[in-house]
Parts: C-alpha cells; structure tokens; sequence
C-alpha cells in the first residue's frame, strides 16, 4: 500500500497539465464523424460515440507510456471515490471518467502551484511582467474545460432533476433532447445517487480558485438546483425502510450545507438570479433559453427559494445584490449594452420595489427588517456611474413611493428622516447642544447638503407622488429650503435648479390654503412658520457648494455692516420669491397669492391708527411699555413688507396671473373692500377712484360677453353683491353709484338684463387698456428732462382725474377709422395718403376726445416720418396744428404734438427752426412757462437728430440758449443748460470760438444762482462737455481747462447740494482720466515699416 502511494505521488509529479487536457480532449472527440458535432447526433450515434471514446482512452491509458502516470493518478482517485465508476448506462460511465480526470486536473494543479517558487523579480528591467504561475490555464485549456464542464452537467445533472427543478434539458438544446431520451434511468446506480455523486465532484473541483470561477460562471444554476432537490425534497419515510433510501439523512445534511455555502461564496447578484429563475420569476431577457417554457416549480421549491432570497436580501448589500441580479440581463452586469433598455423598464423597478417594500417571514419583526434595509435603499441614490446610477435611482424612488404608501410610519423613521435629517438640524424649532453652538461651527457639511437636496429632488420631483405622508414631512423644512434657493440666487450653484424644482413641486401638490401659508412664511408674514435657525447661516464652501454654520458674533462696530445684511436679505428674499411665483401662473397660485396680498394690503390701509396709541404712561410699567412698543415695529414692519411684497408681485407678474373667474372675483372685492375702507376713514383719493373705476369696468367686461360665465361663476359673482350695494349708498361719485347698481342687477339676473351703463363701462375698460398701451410707449420713446418730467407727471394726474367720468358718458367710437389703425397707415407706401384721409385726420388733430387727437397728431408725425408727399405739402398747417397743441394739458396730447414738430423741423430746419428759436425766447406774456419748456423738449430733439448738420445753427442756438440761461424763471434757465449741453457734445471744436462765452457763463451760474436745479444743470453740462469731447478737450478747452477745473473744486468744497457735488465729482473723474490718457498714453506694439524711393 505504501508502495501503491509512492507512486502515486511520483505520478502526481511528474503528470502534467497538457497530458490531462489530452486526455478530456479524447473523451470530447466526435469519433471520427468529419465535421459533424456531438450536438447534432442522434441516440444510437451518440451511444456509439460514447463507447468508442471511453475505449480509446483505456487504449491509450494501457498501451501508451506517456501515459502511465495520468493512469496511475486516476487509479488512485478513483480508489479514493465514493461512487461507482461502471454502469451499464454508457452515460453514467463516460460522466464518471470525465469527473475522475477533472478531479486528475484540480489535483495537478494545486501541486503544481504548492511547488512554485518564482524567483526575485530585476530591479534593473522592472517593466518585465513577473512568471506566470503553471497551474493558470490558457485560453484553448480552459475553452477545453468549460466544454467538459458542460458534458457532465448535461449528463450527470441535468437528467436527474425532478419536474419544475431547473430548467429542462429539451427546452434548452436539440442535444439536450437527445441525452435525456439515451439515458438509462433502470440502470445502477439510481439516479438520485447520480445527482448527488455529479453536485460533490463538481463542488470538490470548484475548491481551486480557477475551476471553481469556471463553474460557477456557467453552471451554478444547475448544480444548486440540484442540491436544492438533494437536500430539501420532501421524502415519503413511511415507506421507506434505511436500506432502501437512497441518500442517507447526513447526505442530506451535507447538501443543505454545500448548498448555502455555495451560495455564500459566489456573486451575490448571480445567486439572486438563478435563484428567482429556481422559483419561477418573470423572465429576465428574452434571449436567455433558462427562461422559455417549463413546468410549473414546486411548492417546497418555491417556498425554499423565497427563504433563500430572503437571507440574500437581509445580508450585507443585499439590496444591491437583489437590485443587480433583478436587473442584470444576459448581457451580464448593469450597464452592458441593455443597460439603456434596462433603465427605461419601470416594471422590473417596479417588481424590486415590492420586493424590498415586503417584509420576509423570517424576519424577527417588520421594524427590524426595514431598519436595516432602508439605509442600503438610501445608498443606492449615491452611485457615480451614470447608466448604473440610473438604473439604481429609478429602483430607490420607486421603492421609497412604494414603502411609503404601503407603511407610512414606517417610511417617515427610517427613509424620511435619515434624507430630510441635515435640514432639521438647523431648524429654528431645533435644539441645538453646546459643542453645536461654537461660532464658526460647521452644522451641515457640504457634501451632507448636496446629497439632501439631490436626494429629496429624486424622491419628490422625479417619484412625483403626493403621498400624504411625503408632504407632511417636507412642509417643516420648506423655510430652510425656500432661504438655501433665495441663498444660491447669489452665485453659480448646481443645487439651485434643484431646489427651485423642489419648491415648484411641493407648492403645486400641496392644497391651496397649505400653499398661501408656506408663502407667507416664506415672505416673513408668518413667524409660525419653521425656518433657518438665528444662529445658523449659509456659507459658501472650499469645494463650490454650500454648508451651513454657526454665525460669528458681531461686533459693536460691525452693528451697521449687519443691519445692512438683514435688510437687504429680506428685501432679496422677496424679489426671490416672486421670481419663483412667475412659475406657478398656470396653476393659479400665483393668483391666489396675490389676492391675499391685495387682501392684506386692505386690512393695512382700515386699521385705525388710534388704537395703536399708547396709554398715559403711569398706567403702564416698564415692561408693558416694551412690549407695546415692539408690537409697533413689528406692525410697522409687517406693513411695509405687505407694499414691498405687492410691489414686487406686480412687477414680476404678467397679466395672464388669474386664471379663472373666482379669482377675478377676488381681486374685484378686495378692491371694492379697500374702497369701502377708504371712505369709512375719509380717506378717498384719485388713485383709489381710479381702482375702483378700473375693478367694477373690469365685472362689467366679464358680463358683456368677454368671458363665457357658467351658471357656477354667476354664483361666485353674487359675492360681489353686498360691496357694491355698500357702493352705491355710500360712494360720493354719482357715476360710480349708477354703475353699481346696473352691476347689482346684471348679476342678480344672470345677465339676462344689462343697462346700457355697463356697456358703456365695458367698452370704456377696454378702451382705456388700449391707451395706456400707447401712454407708455410713447413714454418710453421720449427723453425728457427732470423738469419735463415733473410737469407731465402732474398734467397726466390731471387728466386721470377726469377720464373715468368721460369714459363712462361715451359709448361711440373715440378714434375715427384710418386713425385708430397705425398698422394700416405703416404699411402705405409713400403718396399713397390720398387728401380726403387727410383732411379726416386733421379735423381729429381738434377733436375733444383725448384719445382721438392724440392718435391723429400720432398718424400725422408717422406720415412725416415716412416722408408722404401731401403731407409734407402742408408743413406749415401740421406745425401750426402741432404747436397749439403744445399747450395742452395731457401728457399724451403735448407729447405726440412734440415728436410732430420735432420730425417736421428735421425735413425743413432753415423754415422752422428760427420760429421755435423766437418761441423759446420769448417771454413770459406770448407764452406760458410750460409752453416754453416742451418747446425747449422740441429743439433738444432736433439737436440730437441733426447730428454734425447741427454745425450749420451753431450762432443761432447758442445765443438763444445763453440768453435763456438768464430768464427769471429757474425751469427755463436749466432747460437752457440742458440744451446748451447737448449742443456743446455735438459741436467738437466748432466750440474754440464761444468757448469762453461758455465757459463764464457756466462758472457764473454755478457759483452764483440761487436756485439748486440750475446749479446741478450748470455743473451737468461741464459734464456732458468733458464726455463727449473725450480726448478732444485738451485741444478744445484748452484755454479754459484749468476754469473749469477750479470750478469743479469749488463745488465739490464749497457747494451745499449733495446732487450738485456728485455732478461735479463725476466731472472731475472724467478730467482725471482724460489727463492720463494724454500725459501716458497707452503702449500700442506695432512696427512701423518704412519704404524707401
């Protein structure tokens, strides 16, 4: 027996691994069948095959040399094997030679690896890869091994799995059909000891490191089906006595252990999927043949997969595993090349998220279970990778919905918290410890803050479910959030879009009267509201994000500096806020808001201003003093973020901001409320007149047919009713009251009934729409001066005051036909304005109607513009009818006349031009003061169009303008200042010559006027002179350079005006740097080449 060992061990030294794959090679030869494949045969050929390579290796094994030690290497293998190796079945026998020279190779290969030593590597030539080990196996070997692998699975395996275990050998190939009709199942030994031998000696070679990746990789579905069926299939012992079981109960045992073992040693995501393949899962590709058709699984097969899935599951990273082996298809890891495919299948998201979301039945109890697999479902939020990262988020939301629809509470402690925990702790309603309360302590790093919001975006916007409980726990943090977003305003920052995102959602999910209270709190108007702790602030951080620290403490010099910060954070806070608002239009937030605002502002404007007097003070203490007094502030504080907040909304909101009828219906009884309010203080003013107007004209267009009401908006409008009955009792305005009471009566009848007043209010609404329109275009094409400006201001409040009552008495049309359409006039070409639309618009250039004439002067300076021929052959009726219409009173009127004269004299200068010149200087008995000034408005237009040509009336403007600057009248003097500035820009070095005639007279006004707006208009036009000379005023104003500089540092020392200062401080930094440029002008780097004749 020693001598038997001896040689066994020489053999084992001396076998080598190529002998080995020889010999496997033999028992895989088609025997002789050309270019036919064992896969292809049918019964008798396979059977033949078989025997014929299962004789050839016994010839080679007796009469070859070389072959001796593999001969005496399976020898004792085969001695040492618990199975028998012969059976009248050829497949048994062919399966169990394969599995003695596959336990041949395993041996081999760990000796092999036990007796090398490989050398020390050179340091000299360090690139040189270090000696392959001689047990690794090469491509051609291990293809050799992986098909030997496969013939015993086929035949030792495969054949012997009871129905629904596994998946069958005909559903797999054409071959595999063919072995599981030649196997003999009569034959010794039973096939119950078959599968056991085939799942040992697989498992005994699977010890080595490469056999076992080889096996395992391929096949570890079969062989753990097979010791699932070894080791859990249920057995009738009743009828079986010890000797007559196959497998004894130890066997048993040992499956079970080689079994979990097994399954704890591979691929965690490769154990999940064979295992739900086992259990009868959906299909996981439809390329993959283990998932066509079978037979139904077992129940106890079912039931044991479940469990084992379960324990998968409840490892550590077993969510990961369950996710990737859910999602992994036969293209292999996440990611491959149906990753994409992969990441657009919500129903596999689907499928994991029910999965995870139910508690196993071994599970001790549901609590434990989620506590310890919801953090592993919060990490699969945090993958870098993109198509993995995609995959895995896809399945983290849609188990977080899943989980918190099914198990609120269970969902708020173990996912909600962990995600929403970096802004609780900074929560004004939170405790903060000592250690937390250092300044400068960093409370949410930058990495934790990130990941919050990211997470709470993937959760909330992309899962996009308005659970109840996902809301709840939100709302207390939307303070925090709603200051990160006003904080991230600031600077670039990628979380910004993120938490606009987020605020949007949850404020269009959210119920309507939730929403309106998380606005106020993020406006200031509620102090209930949760938000950002007063010692807490946002920073920014090292990395490009945001973290949140503990303030520094400030200083008794710094107390300015932090009042600074506060007000102008609140006042950022409600610019942000209305610029998030501009989103939420469509949904009719935007709206509602703003008619709370609106509501505010009337409570506002009603309180009695007496009962916030304070009582004599010896009925009061100390204490009590104080507190009525921060009640003040705070009263005050709230009214003037209510006018800055309506400010803004009506800044940043468009007029599509309603969006049905209850919330115009709103808006008209706010208004009318704070109408009725202001009468009952005595406080009626214009602009309240002009509301209220503006309100009830806005009903009666609903009710003319505007809008298409319901029999349910009807209902919304009779709560307008009390207001305005309320209106017409006590509103002093006999028109208004007429107006409310047809209101009253067209809504009470469902518009049945309508009075020819509140068509006339409807019609009057829209028409002044249309005007404003054009008021403010014109508006915004003129320049005027701040004295223009004053004055128009006031003209148009006069006429204001006067349009509700002329709207409301006028049904016609106010702009004649040809007029009334620029559009139409714009596209004619030139001579195309035949003479009776002239005249039409002519006689408009005098109608009463405001509107009417300002739209004929309008059509009339087109025309000019455009250059029409029978216009401009009555130049002197249109500037006749342009100047009378400079004296008149509304703003609209004198302005559209000013662009008139302004275009004519830009076609004839010579013929028009010295008659404004006289206008303007004369006095105060031709022509009032005003009229003089939009005179003055005319000749600075002219100047500016006329450009160089304005060289040509040099002498004549001058002039005028110098004795303009001594007028008596203060308005005409800094209108002359003005004009001479803008003269002066264009004239360049025209001025060389009245340049000192400027000069005094600027150094006079300024040092000498008594009044301050001339003296700011003096020291504006020395400053429009150094600007528009640039470089040019050293050579221009070089004689009277230095005047104008001791002028300047007269101002700036001696003048008592602060606007006047900053006039001559911006003059002197022009001086500044018009003097650098000329003592060291800049370095130009060119190269002058010189050619010679």
């Amino acid at each position: 027996m020693a001598a038997r060992q001896a040689v066994g061990s020489g053999a084992q030294e001396t076998c080598g691994l190529d002998r080995i794959l020889e010999a496997l090679k033999l028992l895989l030869s088609p025997g002789g069948s050309g270019s036919s494949s064992l896969q292809v045969t049918k019964h008798d050929v396979l059977l033949a095959t078989l025997k014929s390579n299962l004789s050839a290796l016994e010839d080679k094994f007796l009469k070859d040399p070389q072959w001796k030690n593999l001969k005496l290497l399976r020898d004792e293998i085969a001695d040492k094997a618990e199975w028998p190796q012969n059976s009248v079945d050829v497949t048994w026998s062919f399966t169990s030679q394969t599995l003695l020279l596959l336990l041949c190779l395993k041996e081999t290969m760990i000796r092999l690896a036990a007796n090398f030593n490989p050398g020390k590597p050179n340091p000299r030539t360090p690139e040189v890869a270090p000696a392959l080990s001689p047990d690794a196996l090469s491509i051609s070997q291990q293809k050799t091994v992986q098909f030997v692998l496969q013939f015993v699975v086929t035949l030792g395996i495969c054949p012997y799995l009871m129905p629904g275990v596994g998946v069958p050998l005909r559903y797999r190939t054409e071959f595999g059909a063919v072995v599981q009709d030649v196997v003999c199942f009569d034959a010794a030994p039973d096939a119950t000891r078959r599968l056991y031998t085939s799942c040992k000696a697989l498992l005994n070679v699977a010890q080595h490191t490469s056999l076992g990746s080889l096996i395992f990789c391929h096949h570890f579905g079969d062989i753990a089906a097979g010791l699932c069926q070894l080791g859990f299939c249920p057995t009738k012992r009743k009828l079986l006595t010890p000797a007559e079981e196959v497998l004894t109960e130890e066997e048993r045992t040992l499956s079970r252990g080689a079994l979990r073992d097994m399954l704890d040693q591979v691929y965690q995501p490769l154990a999940v999927r064979e295992l739900l393949i086992l259990q009868g899962g959906p299909p996981q590709s439809c390329t993959d043949v283990k998932t066509q058709m079978r037979c139904r699984a077992p129940a106890w097969l079912r039931r044991l997969c479940g469990q084992l899935l379960s324990e998968r599951l409840m490892r550590p990273n077993g969510v990961q595993a369950v996710v990737r082996g859910i999602l992994e298809g036969a293209a292999g890891a996440a990611g491959g090349s149906d990753a994409e495919v992969t990441a657009a299948d919500w129903k596999k998201c689907d499928l994991i998220a029910k999965i995870l979301a139910s508690c196993p039945q071994q599970s001790l109890s549901p609590e434990n279970y989620y506590r310890d697999i919801c953090p592993q479902v919060l990490d699969l939020f945090h993958f870098q990778d993109k198509l993995t990262a995609r995959q895995f988020q896809r399945v983290a939301t849609t188990t977080f919905i899943t989980l918190s629809r099914e198990r609120p509470h269970l969902a708020a402690k173990y996912l909600l918290q962990p995600v929403l925990a970096p802004l609780h702790r900074c929560l004004n309603t939170a405790e903060l410890s000592e250690s937390d309360m250092v300044p400068g302590t960093i409370l949410v790093t930058e990495e934790e803050l990130s990941r919050c919001i990211e997470d709470v975006f993937k959760v909330y916007v992309v899962g996009n479910e308005p659970l109840t409980v996902l809301m709840d726990s939100l709302l207390p943090v939307l303070g925090v959030l709603f200051l990160l977003y006003c904080f991230t305003k600031q600077s670039v920052s990628h979380i910004r879009s993120l938490c606009q995102e987020i605020l949007l959602w949850i404020l269009g999910k959210l119920e309507r009267k939730k929403a309106i209270a998380s606005l106020k709190g993020f406006a200031g108007l509620d102090k209930a509201v949760p938000s950002l702790h007063s010692l807490c602030q946002f920073r920014v951080a090292t990395q490009g994000g945001i973290m949140i620290t503990i303030k520094e403490a400030i200083s008794d010099e710094d107390e300015d500096e932090a009042l600074y910060q506060k007000v102008s954070s609140e006042q950022g806070r409600v610019e942000h806020l209305g610029d998030l608002l501009s989103h939420c239009q469509e949904c009719g937030l935007a709206g509602d808001f703003f008619i709370f605002c609106l509501k505010e502002l009337t409570h506002v404007a009603s309180e009695n201003e007496t009962e916030l007097k304070t009582e004599p003070f010896s009925s009061k203490s100390l204490l009590e003093l104080e507190q009525h007094q921060t009640l003040l502030v705070e009263g005050q504080e709230r009214k003037l973020l209510v006018l800055q907040l309506m400010a803004v909304l009506c800044e940043r909101m468009s007029e599509q901001i309603f969006t049905n009828v209850t919330q115009v219906v709103d808006f008209v009884a706010a208004t009318l409320q704070r109408a009725c309010a202001s009468l009952a203080h005595q406080a009626e003013s214009t602009v309240e007149s002009q509301t209220l107007s503006m309100s009830m004209g806005l009903v009666a267009v609903m009710l003319g047919g505007a809008v298409q009401l319901k029999s349910s908006d009807f209902a919304v409008l009779k709560q307008l009713l009390p207001l305005l009955e309320k209106v017409s009792n006590t509103y002093p305005d006999p028109v208004i009251q007429e107006l409310a009471v047809d209101l009253r009566i067209t809504i009470s009848t469902h518009g049945a009934f309508a009075t020819e007043a509140v068509s006339m209010a409807a019609q009057s609404t829209l028409n002044r729409k249309d005007l404003e329109g054009k008021i403010e275009e014109q508006q915004q094409t003129s320049h005027e001066r701040p004295t223009d400006v004053a004055h128009s201001h006031l003209e148009q409040q006069q006429s204001h005051e006067t349009a509700p009552q002329t709207g409301l008495q006028s049904n016609a049309p106010i702009i004649p036909q040809g007029v009334n359409e620029p559009s139409t006039t714009t596209s004619q070409k030139s001579g195309s304005v035949t003479t009776e639309q002239l005249q039409e618009v002519l006689l408009s250039a005098y109608d009463p109607q405001i509107p009417t004439r300002a739209a004929a002067l309008r059509t009339l300076s087109h025309w000019i513009e455009q250059r029409e021929a029978k216009a401009l052959e009555m130049q002197e009726k249109l500037l006749k009818i342009f100047l009378e219409n400079l004296e008149h009173e509304d703003t609209f009127v004198y302005l559209s006349a000013i662009q008139g004269v302004a275009l004519l004299s830009d076609v004839y200068p010579e013929k028009i031009l010295p008659d404004l010149l006289a206008q303007y200087d004369s006095s105060k008995d031709k022509h009032t003061p005003e009229t003089r000034m939009k005179v003055g408005e005319v000749l600075m237009r002219i100047v500016r169009a006329l450009g160089d040509m304005v060289s040509k009336y040099r002498e004549p403007l001058i002039h005028t303008f110098l004795r303009g600057v001594r007028d008596p009248d203060g308005a005409h003097r800094a209108s002359s200042l003005a004009n001479l500035g803008e003269l002066c820009q264009r004239l360049d070095f025209l001025l060389g010559s009245v340049v000192h005639e400027v000069t005094a007279c600027l150094i006079a006004v300024a040092k000498t006027d008594g009044e301050v707006q001339v003296r700011r208009a003096a020291i504006h036009v020395v400053v429009l002179l150094l600007r528009g000379l640039s470089q040019k005023a050293t050579e221009v104003l070089s004689a009277v350079l230095k005047d104008l500089y001791h002028l300047l540092k007269h101002v700036v020392c001696l003048e008592p005006d602060d606007v006047a200062k900053l006039h001559a401080q911006l003059a002197l930094e022009e001086l500044d740097d018009i003097m650098k440029n000329f003592l060291f002008p800049p370095q130009k780097l060119e190269k002058k080449i010189m050619v010679l004749p």
